[in-house]
């Protein structure tokens, strides 16, 4: 006898839980396990667009003192030691954060010690001189002047270093890297849209970088992007974005390494 209307309609609905939970495992299995996804799946829009966009970036504050980069540009690797580069413009960054992330480079590891100094530009004796933790690899790091209880008084003018020591004995042998920081008074800040770094990592961060580099708060837009990266250390958009920003102010061999860096993930 032939299959009757009324038992089709009856096999069509003892099927759909199955068939409903064919459908649920697919899509689990198209978005792996649970976890936290990169950004770029997030807010593939923001990075992206700001990271492809060719003209600068970064726009430097109206009044500005040059020269204010110690090391620099990389100079090649060749030999055992490392270079140095303190993440920074060559004039005075401001920021409008009491305490600042300080973000830095070092092209490989070192068996000697690594310190961070501090000191205000009007006076001799640093505020702040001690051990950073030595890097394990070559990238970048940061130095959280709020985990070092340090805070930056608005007005003054700040020099920071990074530096590796080669010889105790002999300062001058030092590998340096370091620029010099200025916060600003909130009330002068906010004449502009200052936007902080969010707690949380999301759309509005990659905004606030943007806007905070688009008024010219370095250390606002670099620190935020930094603690980006480190939360998602394999989205290929925050690391273009990242080497924009260094080429904006000459950082091109640190730029580079972090495209370099995008390459290699991506094999």
């Amino acid at each position: 006898m032939g299959t009757t209307h009324r038992e089709i309609s009856l096999s069509k609905y003892r099927s759909f839980p199955r068939m409903f939970l064919c459908l649920l495992l697919l899509l689990i299995g198209l978005n792996g396990p649970s976890g936290q996804p990169a950004l770029s799946e997030q807010t593939a829009s923001p990075a992206k667009a700001a990271a492809g966009d060719q003209a600068p970036l970064y726009q430097p504050p109206k009044k500005i003192t040059p020269r204010a980069r110690v090391g620099g540009e990389l100079r090649g690797t060749e030999g055992t030691d490392p270079e140095v580069v303190a993440l920074v413009p060559d004039h005075v960054g401001i920021t409008s954060n009491r305490a600042p992330v300080l973000n830095w480079f070092i092209s490989k590891t070192t068996s000697h010690q690594v310190l961070f100094t501090l000191s205000d530009t009007k006076q001799v004796r640093p505020i702040y001189e001690g051990p950073v933790a030595t890097p394990s690899k070559d990238g970048i790091y940061s130095i959280k002047l709020k985990a070092l209880g340090l805070t930056l008084e608005p007005g003054a003018q700040y020099r920071w270093y990074v530096s590796v020591v080669r010889n105790p004995s002999s300062p001058s042998n030092d590998i340096v890297g370091g620029g010099i920081i200025e916060p600003w008074e909130m009330s002068d800040a906010l004449t502009f849209d200052v936007r902080l770094c969010k707690e949380q990592n999301d759309k509005e961060s990659i905004e606030g970088i943007v806007q905070n580099a688009r008024n010219g708060f370095w250390y606002d837009a670099m620190g935020c992007l930094c603690n980006l990266i480190d939360a998602y250390p394999t989205d290929p958009d925050l690391r273009r974005l990242r080497a924009r920003l260094l080429k904006d102010v000459g950082l091109n061999g640190v730029a580079e390494w972090d495209l370099r860096s995008v390459q290699a993930q991506q094999r």
